[in-house]
């Protein structure tokens, strides 16, 4: 029986991203997502990357991971921000940054539909060098209100050199919660938006 063009194209993906891996170039992207319309597109070629040694902890497909994961892709963005691919580790096809521009006029707002009320832990997704702020501020909103943090962008994140935790905060099913990064007061320094993942807590 011959396979259909989805099986096709699952076998490609399996068989391309390991090797691109092994050259240093981003691993193939899940065939669904497609870059923000709003967003300005990446001007980096497939391989120009600054860190090859991370290339392995890019995750191409946000569906892959635990629990539930907004991508930048379906992000609500206020102000222009630009895909990059050239520092990893990122999920899906890249990461948006801020054009170290508009500071305190941009934001990227992820909006997770949750399935259940209950207890979440908040995991923020970006990745890491000397050119990010040390103080981006994240808002978390939650059922109980809402928590802002400055975190250091800086610094490598603690799950696979890409995800940060947050915090565990209480939600309610649905789309009534969200996480928002921001670019205030973060002058001279690109910020970094990738995705946001929630985790149930039992």
């Amino acid at each position: 029986m011959k396979p259909d063009h989805k099986q096709t194209l699952i076998l490609l993906t399996l068989l391309v991203a390991p090797l691109a891996a092994l050259k240093g170039a981003p691993p193939v992207a899940a065939a669904k997502l497609r870059p923000h319309p709003d967003a300005l597109p990446n001007t980096h070629p497939p391989g120009d990357v600054d860190q090859p040694a991370l290339v392995p902890f890019i995750v191409a497909d946000p569906a892959s991971l635990p629990g539930i994961v907004v991508d930048d892709t379906a992000a609500t963005l206020v102000g222009t921000w630009q895909y990059s691919t050239h520092t990893p580790p990122y999920v899906g096809l890249g990461y948006l940054h801020d054009l170290k521009e508009g500071k305190g006029k941009k934001s990227v707002t992820f909006i997770p539909d949750l399935p259940h009320d209950g207890r979440y832990e908040v995991r923020l997704a970006h990745c890491y060098n000397i050119r990010r702020p040390t103080n981006t501020p994240v808002t978390i909103h939650h059922a109980d209100g809402e928590t802002t943090l400055r975190i250091n962008q800086q610094e490598a994140p603690s799950h696979n050199r890409l995800f940060r935790t947050l915090g565990t905060f209480r939600f309610q099913a649905g789309r009534s919660g969200w996480v928002r990064i921001s670019n205030e007061g973060t002058t001279g320094k690109n910020v970094i938006a990738d995705a946001v993942q929630w985790l149930p807590v039992r």
